[in-house]
Formats: structure tokens, sequence, C-alpha cells
């Protein structure tokens, strides 16, 4: 509705109403790719980026884990029986995922896999099974997709860090070796696609509330403790603080960062 306001000759003028500003927030009409989007953090993304409008495809080894997750999410959201680690599946499943929902927009490199062993215990088996899966299929994956979205000059890249990347963690010796190696990836990788508008960030998860966190956690009283009192915030966070930062991170409203991990960890790595 117009409002008015008297001109100097007591007429009454109209006063046009601001146009509507666009939500730089949306992904409406967006496609995103989440890897391990069938459980914990990688369904909130899911369901965050579904909420935000766009058309998400989840992948794991689970169909029926996948199936529920899909059916839970809605009718924007689909998905496919993948694992990451057959390296030689990756160009096949951006292939066909394009396909069937149109140009890959926003891919979330969610899925990985964590082992608690003390360094001495860990076998080179245990360590190349880890680096296979947190790293070498992130880049594989990466790699088909950001070959297409350099080529369309558009497209959005979310790697999962963690704070054991931030700083030394016991027992994660080759978790914490495959975070780092995510986190120079984005670093390289953002200098080299961002001027082919192509963005690449992480998002590095403090201590995140969920099923597998809460074993680990309750199994380890005193890491639990540790972790609480040197978060600021003095409390653990949700699935769905990851999922409204990769929201932003793959929105018009973050358009300008590229090359960063963004902390979600409710101020523990700077905590004392």
């Amino acid at each position: 509705m117009n409002s008015s306001v008297l001109t100097s000759n007591g007429h009454a003028a109209p006063v046009p109403t601001p146009a509507a500003q666009p939500d730089v927030f949306s992904l409406a009409g967006r496609v995103a790719l989440i890897t391990g989007g069938g459980t914990g953090i990688g369904l909130e993304i899911a369901r965050c980026m579904v909420a935000a409008g766009a058309t998400v495809i989840i992948t794991g080894r689970r169909e029926s884990v996948l199936q529920e997750s899909a059916a839970d999410l809605g009718e924007r959201a689909h998905f496919y029986v993948n694992d990451i680690c057959d390296l030689t599946s990756l160009d096949g499943l951006v292939e066909q995922l394009e396909a069937d929902h149109g140009p890959l927009d926003i891919l979330v490199n969610n899925a990985g896999i964590n082992m608690k062993k003390p360094a001495l215990e860990v076998t080179d088996e245990d360590f190349s099974r880890i680096i296979h899966t947190n790293l070498n299929a992130v880049f594989a994956l990466t790699r088909a997709a950001a070959k297409r979205m350099v080529a369309r000059r558009s497209g959005t890249i979310l790697m999962i860090s963690s704070m054991a990347a931030y700083y030394g963690i016991d027992r994660v010796v080759a978790y914490a070796a495959s975070k780092s190696g995510v986190e120079g990836m984005v670093k390289v990788l953002a200098s080299e696609f961002s001027s082919q508008g192509v963005r690449v960030n992480a998002i590095a998860p403090g201590f995140i509330e969920t099923e597998m966190s809460r074993t680990a956690m309750n199994s380890d009283p005193e890491r639990r403790d540790r972790a609480m009192r040197r978060t600021p915030m003095g409390k653990f966070g949700k699935p769905s603080d990851i999922g409204h930062a990769a929201v932003f991170l793959a929105s018009e409203g973050a358009r300008y960062i590229t090359g960063v991990s963004l902390p979600v960890d409710g101020g523990n790595s700077i905590g004392f």
C-alpha cells in the first residue's frame, strides 16, 4: 500500500512502497548433493537446505536409511545409493544426478569416518582407511562436481572439517590428519576455482549433539567435561546449527566468502 505526504502546495503526493528485497539466503531453484545425508549432521544439513528451497539429493550406502530420510524430508528430497570409497563411481554419480535433476549447484562433502585409538596402535591399514574415506574420496567427488561447475562458472562446494584439524586431540591421529588435509584442500581449491565462479569453504563443527557423539562422550566423561569447560557458550551444539551454517555459506548471502573454515563450535576453538 502506498502512503502519501503533503507537497509545498498542500496537495497529497503518493510515496511509493519500497520494492521487496530478494532473500539472499534462499536456495530456491538450487540442486544440492549431500554425502552421508541419511543420518546425523548430513541429514540436518539436508533438512535445512530443503527448508531454504533447494532440491536435495542425499547419498550413502544404506538404501533403507536413505529411503526413510528422503521421505521424511519431503518431495524435494531424493536419494542415490553410493559408496564414496568407490572412486570409480563418482563421475557417474554426478552425471546421473545432473541427468535426473539438472545442474548441480551445491556439493556438501559430509560423509566421513572416525577412529579413536592411541597412535602407537594405529596400523597402516587403519590410517589408510581413514585417509581414503575422508580425503581421497572427498577430492575425487569434488573434482567430478567441480569440472561441471567450473565449465558453468557457477557453484558452491562445502567441506566438513573438524576441531581435530584446529588443535591436537589425543587418539584421533588418522582422523586429524585427514581433516587437516581437507583444510589445506579448501584453500588450494578456492584459489583455483573462485575466479571461475565456484566458491569453496569448510565448516568445522565443534561438539555437536548426535547419537554417535553422545555415545562417545558418555563413554569418556573426562573428555566430555573438558570439552564443556573450554566451550564459552557452555553447551553443546545441535545438528541444525551446522545445517544453518551450510545454508548461509551456500547462499548468495556468502557470495564474497571463499577459502574459509568456519568454526561452528560455541567458541570452543578460542576457549581456554
